[in-house]
């Protein structure tokens, strides 16, 4: 079992998310989206949306560091392992946290507001319900591992992170993830299983974030309307200085 869920399970699931994205790119770019819902409710949504997608950014930092980062790097320029941990105390359990109340405001507001339901499909519902026990989960391991005992202190950065790794590099180690506590095994398998999942939810709108946005020109609305523009005169450019009219005023004698 350890070696199907830990040595050949992540590769089919990031072969799905491959190949899912792939698929849906193609054949359902209208569906590209995440079917926003602002127009319906938007005084839960401006809470909860701020507080789960800030706090998932802290969360997946967090992953960057804790597992893409070997120790013997942090190890070098002189973070010990007990500042570590505190590190990812301090830092994880608020974006985490914060992650959880927003999903769950989320959750909420989608439940409660009917057209908002409506529009929520089954794949987004079993979506919301793995990632949640995938952060809650990652809460308890981060507490867990810093500050209570599995029998001894685990340092998930002696096995988690080299196995996490080690996928990467084609070669899984099964037995480093054998050894972990169980929190930590189903944390990974969730999360494995939410990545198999991504393509078929809302959650390909990750992968287009308005970048443009940020060097795009300023837009220039313009009448279609000639006479509204100043008669039979082409209408002025946006960008253009205002024309002074030379016709004479008309005032009061």
């Amino acid at each position: 079992m350890n070696r199907f869920l830990f040595g050949i399970f992540p590769y089919l699931c990031l072969a799905v998310f491959v190949v899912g994205h792939v698929w849906r790119y193609r054949y359902d770019k209208f569906g590209w989206t995440t079917r926003s819902s602002q127009l319906y409710e938007d005084r839960l949504l401006r809470i909860g949306s701020p507080l789960f997608h800030f706090g998932m950014l802290g969360v997946v930092g967090g992953h960057i560091l804790g597992l893409l980062i070997p120790q013997k790097w942090t190890d070098a320029i002189g973070l010990s392992r007990e500042a570590y941990h505190v590190l990812a105390l301090v830092g994880g359990i608020p974006a985490g946290v914060a992650a959880v109340v927003g999903l769950a405001i989320l959750v909420y507001r989608r439940r409660t507001t009917g057209p908002v339901f409506s529009a929520t499909t089954t794949n987004d519902k079993v979506m919301y319900l793995v990632l949640g026990a995938v952060i809650l989960l990652g809460i308890w391991n981060t507490i867990a591992g810093s500050l209570l005992s599995f029998g001894g202190h685990y340092n998930y950065r002696d096995g988690v992170s080299p196995w996490f790794r080690s996928i990467f590099e084609m070669r899984p180690d099964v037995d480093l993830m054998a050894a972990a506590p169980l929190g930590f095994k189903v944390h990974a398998v969730l999360a494995f299983l939410l990545f198999a999942m991504w393509p078929f939810t809302r959650l390909v709108h990750v992968f287009s974030a308005p970048i443009g946005y940020l060097n795009r020109p300023y837009i220039v609305y313009r009448s279609r309307d000639k006479q509204a523009a100043g008669g039979s005169r082409a209408p002025q450019r946006g960008w253009d200085k205002p024309e002074l009219s030379s016709a004479p005023t008309k005032g009061k004698s």
